[in-house]
């Protein structure tokens, strides 16, 4: 057992060492963002938390439809029929086209939009500025992810960590020209930096893409070849990879609009909260490219219709995501001041000071549910490798209103307001990970045929 076991994590592990890389580098990339946010004012990195839930609800949808690419590349290679893989691509990048430009639409109502919130003005024209600038990353997003899903499908997760850290780079420098005004820019301030991701977005997608439609690949997968859409795997794709890209789309909307009661509460509430998530996703990204391996693997292995091989694999990746986020979920509370100094901002020390007495709570309920998310995050992934992607969205769809957004609605004026959402967050989690633990169990997802058209 002790050999099978570790072969099974060397496995996820050669697999998933370059898309934890690859997420380390997503993760740095939003956490300097925000650290440079931070620097411009509290003001800048609580709208920006507060903008990127609003478009990440929309904007997940796109992209993680888009990615479920790596679910129907790798049941294709299972089955041996390498030459649906380049049909199975296109259909990807009609979806990410068509969502990424659509984004372009929402630029005229976003002071609207964000009216409705009810923040102080200054917040809201903030948020408008930074959403406006975002939208134009929507389609370079989708791109990358459509890339990043195909390479993660055929296991050759190398080149997606090249790509991510194109991205990162690019993203790096133009936020320290854009947002202050350096090397003759104009300080273009939070919108700058939205303007830095989508060019750093497409930068990335360029890459990407001019490995995609190499002669090796079109020998290979038809890449080039396939471009036509094909109307029953487009349909299989819509069947199975929007309630993927749901799942994502509906937790963002509830977890923007939990974002939404708790900057009610006020800027000090908002500004504790964005920087314990931009702490709490140093755990969440790296374990992901785990849960992404796993993915893969166990799309391979059903569609070889080996579901005890997939089984094996997923329950590998999760002891080792496991690991992973209560370690860090620890550190978070044993070394809470080596996390929050990266967001010292000294033009406010009175907020400041109260940040710091914040934020260490937070990250304590962030440690107590890490073992939680990690059930989350590779069994939800696992079950989307399989095609179980409609109970997935199901439970994202129920579980979040009455566990968090809810209860935080009416926390607003409470005292202590802040802590008691926190802990309603954590229950969602916790109950969450329990749903998922059963489904995976009871082995529902080992009947599902998705290449069946």
């Amino acid at each position: 057992m002790s050999t099978l076991r570790t072969k099974g994590w060397k496995t996820v592990l050669i697999l998933a060492w370059p898309l934890i890389i690859s997420n380390a580098f997503w993760n740095l990339q939003l956490t300097i963002d925000r650290i440079f946010l931070g620097h411009l004012s509290p003001d800048a990195l609580g709208a920006a938390i507060a903008s990127m839930g609003i478009f990440w609800v929309p904007m997940a949808l796109v992209q993680q439809t888009a990615g479920f690419v790596t679910t129907f590349v790798a049941q294709y290679r299972g089955a041996k029929q390498d030459d649906r893989v380049g049909q199975a691509l296109w259909q990807s990048i009609y979806i990410s086209v068509v969502g990424g430009l659509l984004f372009l639409f929402l630029i005229p109502v976003t002071p609207w939009l964000f009216s409705l919130f009810k923040h102080s003005p200054q917040l809201i024209e903030l948020e408008t500025s930074y959403f406006q600038a975002l939208c134009y990353s929507a389609l370079p997003t989708a791109l990358v992810a459509c890339a990043s899903g195909f390479y993660t499908g055929i296991e050759r997760t190398k080149i997606i960590m090249r790509i991510n850290g194109i991205g990162l780079v690019l993203n790096v420098l133009l936020d320290y020209i854009m947002i202050f005004g350096n090397w003759g820019c104009p300080a273009l301030g939070v919108s700058g930096a939205g303007y830095a991701t989508s060019i750093a977005g497409l930068g990335a997608a360029i890459y990407g893409f001019y490995k995609i439609f190499s002669p090796a690949y079109e020998k290979e997968f038809q890449v080039r070849t396939k471009w036509r859409p094909d109307t029953k795997l487009l349909w299989q794709f819509i069947k199975f990879g929007v309630p993927s890209g749901l799942q994502w789309s509906l937790e963002g909307l509830a977890f923007t609009c939990f974002l939404v009661f708790v900057g009610r509460m006020g800027s000090l509430e908002l500004s504790a909260t964005g920087i314990t998530i931009t702490i709490m996703m140093l755990s969440i990204l790296p374990a992901m490219g785990v849960a992404q391996a796993v993915m893969a693997l166990v799309g391979k292995h059903v569609g070889e219709r080996n579901f005890d091989q997939a089984q094996e694999y997923t329950w590998r990746g999760f002891e080792i995501v496991a690991l992973y986020m209560t370690t860090l979920g620890i550190s978070f509370v044993v070394f809470p001041s080596f996390y929050m100094n990266w967001f010292y901002n000294g033009q406010d020390e009175l907020m400041w000071s109260q940040i710091q007495t914040v934020v260490p709570i937070l990250l304590l309920f962030v440690a107590l549910f890490a073992l939680f998310d990690a059930v989350n995050l590779v069994l939800s992934f696992a079950l989307k490798g399989a095609g179980d992607t409609h109970f997935v969205s199901q439970v994202v769809l129920v579980l979040p209103w009455p566990l968090m957004v809810i209860p935080t609605m009416f926390l607003v004026d409470v005292q202590h307001g802040l802590y008691w959402a926190w802990g309603a967050a954590s229950l969602y989690i916790v109950t969450q990970a329990g749903f998922f633990l059963v489904r995976f169990i009871k082995g529902s997802w080992r009947s599902i045929n998705m290449l069946q058209t």
